[in-house]
């Protein structure tokens, strides 16, 4: 966590500085447009947006929509500079990143864009993990481009961080410092489901203090159950805590959600969530609490502090927040709970698929993947996804 401190006191000394805070954003796909509107909402006006992709094209009709709307609700103009560039290029990702210098960098990218992967392997097994390696691709050059460009902005990953950013960090390089989405979704549902529970009006006054991985999220808000293993959560309201049959509120937490591109409303919320109460923090000289898929390149999903109550410029301005479960504690859960996802272990880097999620990849695809994925076969691992799983499975031909 040393480094996403060194990153929240530089970020603090320019925003005190009445600099122009730089946001970069990889993809304009849905949780990117809805991003760059929300970003465009924000009340926060010293703001300088950038957004990348392959269609120029695509990025002006978005960055104008976008535009247009905010002129339309709010009055309100934020600049938002478009770059053409294609993320497999890692030296025309450096230069793009060297050159806006961001502050903050969000990768909304996909490899296979427009489609939800789980989408293919749900209804056949609970296992989002397969497609870790298509996850990695890109963040991976992005991250690579930073060192490149030698450039340190705060990395937000919305691409299954619980094992993405860990994968990354066990294979040396520097990491995205937090994760967005997952079981950011699952918070206000167990906040709908408590209050419920408890006949209490106000949601706002109900805090969820919760510790788990992707895997939990989907299964809790699918299906309304932990499939055995449950995950470590703690509510309060008003500051009193709340002793509540968990079973009855994951049961409420399956509430109906579209399952077109409107889901990613959540994950784009995840990502401004973060930016903004850090940046709220630095301006307020206040605490607030963040929930991070793969923070720091710890596996699964944490509750962390920013705080900014001392000014002084030692100050730890990010720690896990362990006055309900000690991180011992939550990295044990995180495990139990991605390994229900098909993830067994990552380190060194190599992403070590379960005993279970190969044989039911070869029960229902016809395919064997490799018990392990090595680093440097992220690309070759990427393509046998695609060729021999997601492209059959929508009948592409390739």
């Amino acid at each position: 966590m040393d480094d996403i401190n060194r990153k929240l006191r530089s970020l603090a000394a320019k925003i005190h500085s009445d600099s122009p805070l730089k946001i970069l954003i990889f993809g304009l796909g849905s949780v990117g447009n809805y991003l760059l509107d929300y970003l465009m909402s924000w009340s926060e006006t010293n703001i300088e947006l950038h957004v990348c992709g392959r269609t120029p094209e695509k990025l002006i009709q978005d960055v104008n929509i976008a535009t247009v709307g905010n002129i339309i609700r709010h009055n309100r103009r934020k600049p938002a500079i478009i770059h053409k560039l294609d993320m497999n290029d890692i030296d025309a990702t450096a230069e793009v990143i060297q050159k806006v210098a961001p502050d903050f960098v969000v990768n909304s990218s996909r490899v296979y864009s427009g489609l939800k992967y789980g989408s293919i392997s749900w209804k056949n097994f609970r296992a989002y993990g397969l497609w870790s390696p298509l996850s990695v691709k890109f963040i991976r050059n992005i991250m690579i481009a930073c060192r490149k460009a030698s450039c340190a902005p705060i990395v937000i990953n919305t691409s299954y961080s619980d094992a993405v950013n860990k994968w990354l960090k066990s294979a040396g390089l520097i990491c995205p410092d937090f994760g967005s989405g997952n079981l950011n979704h699952l918070i206000p549902r167990i906040k709908l489901a408590a209050a419920s529970e408890a006949g209490i009006a106000d949601t706002g006054k109900i805090d969820v203090v919760l510790a788990t991985s992707h895997f939990h999220d989907v299964v809790i808000s699918k299906e309304g159950q932990t499939e055995g293993v449950d995950p470590l959560a703690h509510i309060s309201h008003a500051g009193r805590d709340l002793h509540l049959d968990m079973r009855a509120v994951y049961r409420k937490c399956a509430i109906p959600m579209p399952v077109d591109a409107k889901r990613n409303i959540m994950n784009a919320s995840s990502n401004f969530e973060i930016i903004s109460k850090i940046v709220d923090a630095i301006r307020s000289c206040s605490a607030q609490t963040i929930h991070s898929p793969g923070v720091g390149g710890h596996i699964g999903g944490y509750p962390v502090l920013i705080d900014f109550r001392n000014g002084s410029s030692s100050q730890k301005h990010i720690s896990f927040i362990e006055d309900y479960f000690t991180l011992e504690e939550m990295e044990a859960h995180n495990r139990a709970s991605i390994a229900l996802d098909g993830i067994e272990d990552v380190s060194d880097g190599v992403l070590t698929y379960t005993d279970l999620l190969q044989e039911r990849v070869k029960q229902s695809f016809g395919v064997n993947i490799p018990k392990r994925v090595h680093f440097d076969s992220i690309p070759d691992m990427s393509d046998f996804l695609i060729n021999k799983i997601i492209s059959p499975a929508l009948g592409v031909s390739v």
